[in-house]
């Protein structure tokens, strides 16, 4: 099944959970709450309603625009550090024999490492299989330590080596501290009160029909429930439905194997 299929289908589902539950509390709202005190003080709960639906308005928006501008940081790490990779391993061909293959290979396996393994360890936190990958880095940087250039060109190429291995230790970095960046967890439980309350003071609207209560109930809360989906998800970045793709590192791995 397609991958955006499946998203659909779950984001869907939280909306019609939550559309579902707010009407059911709206049910029993009515049954507990006579509504005609409730329309005498339809002007404050109106004010009321607005000044609460701007200053949630305002917090979505705000973390929205957070999470948003975390995601496509991450994912710039992850192309640039794939860049990187290829600049160095295409830069390395022109360093002595031994060192050459020594530092190529080491990419090599580095890369294959992240994609089978520390992909799904950012996911979770698993830093043993950090660490394991970061030592086929050091291995990498060993044999350019230890590299010997022969000649003057062969110590040009060298320099551009070095300040290479150093980009791509840098994104890296980057890459592992975007798959940490997690919206506080005040800043979540603030976000899911609001909601909580948000939809909940919809039930004070004076509204004489159930059907058009229900309605406008439902819609805000299927609303609410989408945004947050979508915060929860962004705020993953290398998890969820909406993470961030893999493919620069598969395409940096195919550059290798063509230019072997």
């Amino acid at each position: 099944m397609p991958k955006w299929l499946v998203t659909t289908a779950r984001l869907l589902a939280v909306i019609g959970v939550v559309a579902i539950a707010s009407v059911a509390g709206l049910i029993a709202f009515r049954n507990i709450v006579d509504l005609d005190s409730i329309s005498e003080s339809g002007d404050s709960i109106g004010s009321y309603l607005q000044v609460l639906g701007g200053i949630y308005a305002v917090l979505l928006a705000f973390v929205v625009i957070v999470v948003w501008g975390q995601f496509n940081d991450a994912r710039g790490f992850v192309h640039r550090e794939a860049n990187a990779l290829t600049d160095l391993y295409r830069t390395a061909s022109g360093l002595p024999p031994e060192a050459r293959d020594t530092i190529q290979q080491g990419l090599r396996d580095y890369v294959a490492a992240v994609i089978a393994d520390e992909w799904q360890a950012m996911t979770c936190g698993d830093h043993e299989t950090i660490d394991r990958v970061s030592r086929r880095l050091d291995r990498v940087w060993s044999a350019i330590h230890t590299c010997m250039p022969l000649n003057e060109c062969q110590h040009t190429v060298y320099a551009e080596v070095l300040a290479r291995f150093n980009d791509l230790s840098e994104t890296r970095t980057n890459r592992l501290s975007a798959a940490t960046a997690k919206i506080p967890t005040a800043m979540n439980v603030l976000l899911y009160i609001g909601a909580f309350i948000m939809i909940g003071s919809m039930y004070l609207m004076p509204f004489q029909k159930f059907w058009l209560h229900a309605t406008v109930t439902a819609a805000l809360a299927g609303a609410v429930a989408h945004i947050l989906f979508l915060i929860y998800d962004l705020d993953t970045a290398f998890a969820g439905d909406y993470q961030v793709d893999k493919g620069p590192f598969e395409r940096a791995r195919q550059t290798f194997e063509r230019n072997r």
